[in-house]
């Protein structure tokens, strides 16, 4: 874990989202907006902290490819390998959700996005979790995504449960979003 990112302020994280929290953490290209992904009562309130319709859908982010397993039963294995070849790193899927993710996550949508980050803070994050959490840039809607953590505070003040620290990674921009069926690039 880098310096700034200690085993205290992880569990610190962990205990705001096991109280329905709506935390704060760096990704690989902005900061981002973290919740238990199964508490839709969490799920709720970081949607209107955003401003974000509930059927745009969201992120899940994990440590690694086991946190998100159970979406790959049913993958052919060229799929797969497509998957975890991209991984650690910034690019998200769009995999068929296939009803293991609520409603709340996935939105109007048959697939749900997922990625397994690369970013140190947010790794740790998920590992000490035990499992993904939702991922979010932390802005509201039609606002710039923050890359400082002063812009995180100017957005959101003191209506975060949590902020862990640390820096952005060095991407320039949010992460790809690619489907998995298609290969088409939803956003790049």
């Amino acid at each position: 874990m880098p310096s700034t990112v200690t085993p205290l302020r992880v569990n610190q994280a962990i205990t705001a989202l096991d109280c329905s929290g709506v935390i704060a953490c760096p990704t690989e290209a902005v900061w981002g907006l973290s919740c238990d992904p199964v508490d839709e009562m969490a799920v709720e309130r970081l949607l209107q902290l955003k401003h974000r319709s509930p059927s745009k859908g969201l992120i899940l982010v994990a440590a690694d490819v086991a946190q998100l397993s159970a979406l790959f039963d049913a993958l052919p294995r060229p799929q797969y390998a497509k998957l975890t070849l991209s991984w650690p790193g910034p690019t998200t899927w769009l995999v068929p959700h296939r009803g293991l993710v609520p409603h709340w996550i996935h939105g109007d949508h048959d697939t749900v996005a997922i990625r397994v980050s690369s970013h140190p803070v947010v790794r740790a994050l998920c590992w000490a979790w035990g499992g993904p959490l939702v991922s979010t840039s932390a802005n509201p809607a039609h606002c710039q995504p923050p890359v400082e953590l002063f812009q995180v505070r100017r957005y959101f003040a003191n209506r975060l449960d949590y902020i862990l620290p640390g820096a952005v990674g060095d991407s320039d921009r949010p992460t790809t979003i690619r489907d998995l069926n298609s290969d088409r690039i939803i956003r790049s």
